[in-house]
């Protein structure tokens, strides 16, 4: 019998004799005359439907179970589906005790009860599609960048820099010296962490081959439990030579936003269709391709001040902009996506470019802020003159730490820039799921890691 994956069996154009297809079971009917079972394999989102005469009936074909049915593939006569599997012989690989199974039959279990079962939620419809589009998105996104000649470089995990200058990291050390850390020596001999970004790493790296990008996870030990942070998350991350008009690079986060969405809705239309039918019925997903705005920080300010809704943090020049301006800002300008660009000197890290500009000192930063999320990508054009990097590093007492960092501006340097997007924020956007949680097969948060 030739093997099918369900999609193969669901999709097959015509009628075949001897075909096996194996799977779980999601729904057992047992009529007098006939047995009727729904199973998947993972493979789409779509059971296939197995007929079978009640004499193959068994006490372990429950829901949950693990099965193998050889039969006849037919046209189905419903009109739901093309086809469907006339068996002949089901054998139960693996029985599944269904009065302690957490999932049930026909439930559709909210996203918040499957959460608390991170070893069993992917058999669960909803987060079986959100996998599977994971699964296309991550594909989509090196395609995007491999045709447009980004070469693709493995960042390290583990970094003795702290790029954001955030100081939320996860320091990192053998077990053994953890124990034993009383003014021990270090393993690497100096302090390591757990990357926040492969940024610095790109722009040694786009000295060399103009276009990179890294695609991996990060982390950030941020004692945060809200619906939008994770402590390990994963991250799009692209560097560009020879650039040098923030216009360059917003250019690349719109087009890669647009490329990545066509194609996730393309090759997995069922599953997107099931979170905006069921998970979040108002989003309306196409909003890239109609309009998006373009405001400087000066100028969003500006807006907040004049908002007629009280914040709980005063927006002041020279202050970051919180989670409630960012979804102000998205809603004034018309619920689509806001670039902001052009933030005050001080209130970035030292990579990004002066703008020279004054009273009001500003470095050309941007970050793309999206409706029901705020912040999606954050990018700059980076310092690349010598001397200004120099003196801002000197200030910051980081000339030591930095010195092949400025290095990169002393041999052959070049104007160039880059920006990141979170890969879990741009699924939740795309799908309209409103925690982070639900977007990543194993969560990690403060005082949660499971599995």
């Amino acid at each position: 019998a030739v093997r099918l994956r369900v999609r193969e069996a669901l999709g097959a154009r015509e009628p075949a004799d001897a075909v096996r297809v194996q799977g779980w079971v999601r729904s057992v009917r047992s009529q007098k005359d006939v047995l009727f079972l729904h199973i998947n394999d993972g493979s789409s989102l779509e059971h296939l439907q197995v007929v079978a005469d009640p004499s193959l009936e068994n006490r372990d074909l429950t829901f949950g179970s693990a099965v193998e049915v050889q039969g006849k593939l037919v046209k189905s006569p419903h009109r739901m589906q093309n086809m469907e599997l006339q068996a002949e012989t089901i054998r139960v690989v693996g029985p599944c005790d269904i009065w302690s199974f957490p999932l049930k039959m026909k439930e559709r279990h909210p996203l918040e009860y499957v959460r608390q079962f991170p070893h069993l939620r992917c058999r669960n419809n909803t987060l079986g599609s959100l996998l599977r589009i994971r699964s296309e998105a991550t594909a989509a996104i090196h395609s995007f960048f491999q045709d447009n000649g980004y070469v693709h470089i493995h960042t390290p995990i583990i970094t003795s820099n702290d790029c954001e200058g955030a100081g939320e990291l996860f320091q990192i050390g053998a077990s053994n010296e953890v124990r034993e850390s009383a003014g021990k020596t270090h393993f690497f001999n100096v302090p390591a962490f757990l990357t926040v970004s492969g940024q610095l790493h790109l722009e040694v790296m786009a000295g060399a081959f103009t276009h990179v990008f890294t695609f991996g996870p990060t982390f950030r030990a941020e004692n945060s439990q809200s619906r939008r942070h994770l402590a390990e998350f994963y991250m799009v991350e692209a560097e560009l030579s020879f650039t040098e008009s923030l216009q360059d690079i917003m250019q690349v986060m719109e087009d890669l936003f647009k490329t990545v969405t066509s194609t996730v809705l393309s090759k997995c239309p069922h599953d997107v269709e099931l979170f905006h039918k069921y998970v979040a019925p108002a989003q309306k997903t196409f909003f890239f391709y109609y309009s998006s705005c373009r405001i400087s920080y000066s100028e969003a300010v500006e807006i907040l001040k004049q908002a007629s809704q009280t914040f709980t943090f005063k927006p002041e020049w020279g202050c970051d902009l919180q989670t409630e301006h960012e979804k102000y800002l998205v809603k004034h300008c018309g619920e689509v996506p806001v670039f902001v660009i052009n933030y005050p000197y001080d209130l970035k890290p030292f990579y990004m470019r002066d703008n020279e500009d004054g009273p009001q000192h500003t470095v050309a930063a941007v970050d793309l802020l999206v409706p029901g999320i705020g912040e999606l990508c954050g990018g700059s054009l980076r310092e690349e003159r010598l001397p200004f990097l120099e003196s801002r590093l000197q200030r910051l007492g980081l000339a030591d730490a930095y010195q092949w960092y400025l290095d990169l501006r002393k041999f052959g340097s070049v104007p160039h820039g880059g920006f990141g997007m979170g890969f879990e924020r741009y699924l939740q956007y795309i799908l309209g799921v409103d925690n982070i949680k639900d977007v990543i097969p194993f969560p990690r948060f403060s005082h949660s890691c499971l599995l």
